[in-house]
């Protein structure tokens, strides 16, 4: 029993010389107080609630130090810090000077009891701040015989930077007033700059003020941003697009960086390289840009940050190299992103808490931005100059250049007059070389066009050109009363040639059929078309039922009488006709008589094969009842 309390007070004992001693800070005068130096940082990063925050022992509270806030992003991040007065009154306002944080919770307690609670954050609209400007403030009343146990809880995704000034009244309101006028100064000039350079872009037409407006707007934007002065005047309550108005406006800065170095150093002719960097930076920029809608604040940040860093790194490089090279506005640039480069250097280090200036931290960037901007004013001035002379120079060239036109034209109007009759001769040859080659053209166009009428494959006519002769035969047989022979021929069990010796030796079937079909028709007016796979169709004009029956049975024995010679096998073919003859009533009855040359055909096929068969309306009787029979 005396042994473990022994080894409790030997636990106690240890505790309390690890723990660490809060002492309040005294408060008087009017000075500002800057708190960094006596706040006290929570080691634990898992307690969420307040009053799990006061039940912690002293000995996970340390002092603040300059490595907690050079860091991106914050989770739970507690801060600690005790005020206490010996006057009788004393009003200060505490100030948090980052106005990017996007969560804070402030607990005020007094003589260890809550007296009051705040939340504010850019994650809330601005209107619901307890101080409306644009760093976060919070009044603080100190008495007399007070402890004053200021908690803070700290989320954000951007910088952890956390600056703490206690501040009296009187300093507040001067420091209030004297910042936003030096800034407001400054971006008000950028922001003329800017419209000034845009309305020139579209009155001259050049891309180069129109990616230099761009760049000097979305930098104001930025800065704006990043000193919170958007979120107070532009979209105070629009949570969301403060929330990614930062991550946007850097890629789509740098993609008219980008843009505007292509214009100012002429890459286009200097540097492939450079230029094809340049181009397609811009477009991974403007892809950054997007993607930042997506993704969160810290992750965009990082690549961002990178980005810039290593676009700026190769610009430098190469404009250091142009520079060597002789390139006289290269000095210039490279001067004017070194200015930049210092001062948001200087910005980022201040804000990460790494350094400390005399002056806000935002000042230095909106410097450099400044004189960057004033330097590629300047460059563009010189690029306008150049290009003023140059043109001047063009017009002055086109001006020679047109003097001599003028004079050349004078020559040749002279020329032609003097050589009148030889022009009208050459015009001539000219105008009778242009009927031969029309000549020509018409020619090519009716082979051409009757190269579209033929079946390919037997070198008769296609089923289009048939219909076609169809419907003017049939016109021409109207108006004179003269008959009109259709036939329909198909070649008998055509599909056993082809599964017997293959579909090479149908195609030589085809062409024999046609050759013979064509062989018989001794008329020009007489036309044989491939009307199907294996069926064609015969046009005879002025030819009654007689004499197309005697021409069918050319047809058809000259086909069985001969044989085709396929791969030492004789291949003996038959063919079945259907054929009609009549004088054409109208158009409709054209088409009726093909569809019965077409039934007789059919009838030919299921009586024997290898027949010539007339269509009469007996046999399509005939075909009527044996239908009826069959089925």
């Amino acid at each position: 029993m005396n042994r473990l309390l022994l080894f409790c007070l030997l636990c106690l004992t240890q505790t309390l010389a690890f723990a660490t001693s809060i002492t309040p800070i005294s408060v008087s005068g009017n000075e500002s107080l800057d708190l960094d130096g006596k706040t006290y940082v929570l080691e634990r990063n898992d307690i969420k609630d307040i009053d799990h925050v006061i039940a912690e022992s002293n000995i996970y509270w340390r002092a603040k130090q300059i490595s907690d806030t050079q860091m991106i992003g914050a989770h739970n991040y507690w801060l600690q810090f005790k005020l206490t007065t010996p006057e009788d009154t004393a009003k200060r306002i505490l100030e948090i000077g980052n106005p990017h944080i996007d969560h804070i919770e402030i607990y005020h307690y007094i003589n260890g009891r809550l007296s009051d609670k705040q939340v504010m954050g850019d994650s809330y609209p601005f209107s619901e701040r307890p101080i409306k400007k644009i760093q976060f403030y919070y009044p603080i009343e100190l008495k007399k015989g007070q402890i004053h146990d200021i908690y803070l809880k700290i989320d954000s995704q951007g910088s952890a930077h956390i600056p703490l000034v206690l501040s009296s009244a009187e300093s507040y309101f001067e420091e209030v007033d004297n910042l936003p006028v030096a800034v407001g100064v400054h971006l008000g000039s950028l922001l003329g700059i800017g419209i000034f350079s845009l309305f020139f872009a579209f009155v001259t037409r050049s891309f180069s003020y129109g990616y230099f407006s761009g760049y000097v707007l979305s930098m104001t934007l930025t800065i704006a941003t990043i000193d919170g002065l958007s979120y107070k005047y532009l979209w105070p309550e629009s949570p969301f697009i403060q929330a990614h108005s930062l991550p946007a406006l850097i890629p789509i800065a740098l993609a008219f960086a980008l843009l505007l170095t292509e214009k100012i150093l002429k890459l286009k002719k200097q540097n492939y390289f450079m230029l094809k960097f340049c181009r397609i930076g811009a477009l991974v920029s403007i892809l950054i840009a997007v993607l930042s809608l997506f993704i969160s604040y810290k992750l965009a940040l990082l690549i961002e940050v990178n980005a810039v860093l290593a676009v700026v790194i190769v610009l430098m490089v190469l404009t250091v190299i142009q520079a060597i090279k002789g390139h006289k506005l290269a000095k210039l640039y490279s001067l004017g992103w070194s200015a930049i480069m210092l001062g948001a250097g200087a910005t980022c280090l201040v804000y990460l808490g790494i350094i400390s200036l005399s002056v806000a931290p935002q000042v230095p960037v909106i410097y450099g931005l400044t004189v960057e901007i004033l330097v590629m004013t300047l460059i563009l001035a010189i690029c306008y100059h150049d290009e003023r002379k140059e043109k001047m120079r063009i017009q002055q060239k086109a001006l020679v250049q047109a003097e001599r036109i003028k004079q050349v034209r004078e020559d040749a109007l002279n020329s032609e007059i003097q050589n009148k009759d030889q022009l009208e001769h050459m015009v001539q040859e000219r105008t009778l070389e242009l009927e031969f080659a029309y000549r020509e053209l018409n020619e090519a166009h009716d082979r051409l066009k009757e190269q579209s009428s033929i079946d390919t494959l037997t070198g008769v006519k296609n089923r289009n050109a048939f219909d076609k002769k169809l419907l003017a035969e049939a016109k021409l047989s109207r108006r004179q009363q003269t008959p009109l022979a259709i036939m329909m021929l198909d070649i008998d069990k055509f599909k056993l040639i082809n599964d017997t010796y293959g579909h090479f030796a149908g195609d030589q079937a085809l062409k024999y059929v046609a050759d013979s079909i064509k062989s018989e028709l001794l008329r020009p007016s007489d036309i044989v078309a491939r009307y199907g796979g294996e069926e064609f169709a015969l046009l005879l004009p002025s030819t009654d039922a007689k004499g197309a029956k005697v021409v069918a049975e050319k047809i058809r024995r000259c086909i069985h009488d001969h044989a085709i010679r396929w791969q030492d096998n004789n291949i003996f073919l038959t063919v079945s006709i259907g054929l009609v003859a009549d004088i054409v009533t109208d158009d409709a009855h054209a088409r009726v008589m093909f569809e019965q040359a077409d039934k007789a055909l059919y009838h030919a096929k299921d009586n024997g094969r290898d027949q010539v068969r007339e269509f009469t309306f007996k046999l399509e009787q005939f075909a009527e009842v044996e239908a009826e029979v069959n089925n």
